[in-house]
């Protein structure tokens, strides 16, 4: 097993879920899904591993759908993942008409209260598009 994919069930993770080093496995442990090697890297310190950084945008995307289930608005966070969420109409063919994009730094930073949504939208960091995008807003920081 590669670091990437984390630890298996009944290896130190919950049964049914996969940890990363640095990245917590439980969506009610927003503090180890926020460590400190991440928040250092939101407020500009060394680039954590790419295994950790993919955990952590996975994690805190998944906290995501799991607070408002549904697929009125995609959050993209190239490369390491896109869901669907906001209870509405699903979109299920061609660019959805509500699309939230950023890059992981800006949205574990958004995710652990580190960085304001408004901020990350005035720097360009944050793009919204679409009437309920910023919707996502409301339901910032995920822990």
């Amino acid at each position: 097993m590669t670091p990437a994919e984390g630890v298996p069930p009944g290896e130190g993770a919950a049964p049914g879920e996969r940890s990363t080093p640095g990245v917590g496995a439980a969506p009610d442990a927003g503090a180890e899904l926020g460590g400190d090697v991440l928040i250092g890297w939101v407020r500009g310190g060394p680039q954590p591993d790419r295994a950790v950084r993919k955990a952590a945008v996975r994690e805190w995307l998944q906290e995501l759908t799991r607070r408002a289930p549904g697929h009125s608005v995609e959050v993209r966070v190239p490369p390491f993942g896109a869901v669907q969420c906001i209870d509405g109409p699903r979109h299920t063919r061609g660019t959805p008409p509500n699309v939230v994009e950023t890059d992981p730094r800006t949205w574990i930073g958004l995710a652990i209260g580190e960085l304001a949504w408004a901020d990350a939208v005035g720097s360009g960091a944050l793009q919204a598009s679409g009437s309920r995008a910023a919707e996502v807003a409301d339901l910032l920081p995920l822990r």
